[in-house]
């Protein structure tokens, strides 16, 4: 029987190897096992802060030394097959241990090979350990991409949108015939997008140009009551991003920032490239209320996940409010290809 959410489909690959997330993870449970270990070696508290002290100055110097040259094989091992990648994890796990443990064994020659040999297959076990955890966590998080993707379906196009839009598009099928097909051409792309799988990341341009379809459909009927400022000059346009990151922000602006008010009311999206990063702005005016908050905040939330699904740590949403203006800021790294994790059939 077919199951709801296609998780086992999802190919193992590695993680991003140059993740900020991801290192900080691996430091942070390879430190765990050590202090792990530490306890079970020892049974009384100085001795096990003693073994873990000890233990940490053999392990730390050859694990920065791994993560620096997964660094910098990251964008082959994670474009190679998984068990070709996880095999090279281990190759250079099993190199760097022995090349590390004979340089100590020089400046220390009371080092017995069976301390060597016990410290590199203590790397071995820790590198497997480190490769089961992150296909766990593959696993567990492949469906909640699914998850919000329907969150970002179901929840992000109001129904009333798709009333006004029809209505605007009836509006014109007299007087402006031509205007009116265009229209029904953008609320068809629209819908279309918001209808396919939107699980794999997308080039940025094309969630631009939806940007602009939705808008258009909504100055149909808001009219001088909207006015858009696009400052897209410097946009990487190849990037990398999820579908769905930036229309529903432009929803959430139209919304509570400009429906509310009689008064004519300008949308500002900038978009840029900065230090190997991509950084999108997005200001409205902005009026508290208590629907507005909440609606804000479920949508700043599903971005969020999304976000950090694709991009871990590297990636950011942050909102914040002044006496008229809300902004939102988005973060990303500018990545140009798909990751293995992020295509799915």
């Amino acid at each position: 029987m077919r199951t709801s959410i296609n998780q086992n489909r999802i190919p193992l690959s590695l993680p991003e190897l140059r993740n900020l997330g991801t290192i900080l993870r691996i430091l942070l449970l390879v430190n765990a096992i050590v202090m792990i270990a530490a306890f079970v070696r020892e049974e009384h508290g100085p001795a096990i802060f003693d073994a873990w002290v000890q233990m940490s100055a053999t392990v730390e110097p050859h694990l920065l030394l791994e993560l620096l040259i997964l660094y910098l094989l990251a964008p082959w091992l994670e474009r190679a097959p998984y068990a070709v990648g996880a095999a090279s994890v281990l190759a250079v796990t099993l190199a760097v241990g022995l090349a590390f443990n004979t340089a100590l064994a020089a400046l220390a020659p009371e080092m017995t090979t069976r301390a060597m040999l016990r410290h590199v297959m203590f790397s071995l076990l820790i590198a497997g350990v480190l490769l089961f955890y992150f296909q766990l966590r593959a696993k567990a998080l492949s469906p909640a991409i699914t998850e919000a993707r329907l969150q970002a379906l179901q929840a992000r196009i109001r129904p009333h949108f798709l009333f006004n839009s029809m209505t605007a598009v009836l509006s014109l099928m007299r007087s402006e015939p031509r205007r009116a097909e265009a229209a029904l051409e953008d609320l068809a792309d629209l819908f279309r997008v918001l209808m396919r799988d939107n699980r794999q990341l997308a080039p940025l341009s094309d969630e631009v140009e939806l940007c602009r379809q939705y808008l258009e459909l909504e100055k149909l009927r808001l009219g001088e009551r909207l006015t858009i400022e696009w400052h897209i000059d410097n946009m990487p346009g190849d990037a990398q991003v999820p579908p769905l990151v930036l229309q529903p922000l432009l929803e959430n602006a139209v919304y509570h920032g400009i429906e509310p008010s009689s008064a004519p009311g300008v949308i500002t999206i900038n978009i840029f490239l900065r230090r190997g990063e991509v950084h999108a702005i997005l200001r409205n005016p902005y009026k508290m209320t208590l629907s507005n908050r909440d609606g804000n905040k479920m949508a700043l939330a599903n971005i969020r996940e999304r976000l950090a699904l694709h991009f871990d740590a590297e990636a950011s949403l942050e909102s914040k409010t002044s006496r008229d203006t809300y902004e939102v800021h988005i973060r990303m790294p500018y990545r140009t290809y798909v990751e293995p994790g992020d295509a799915h059939d």
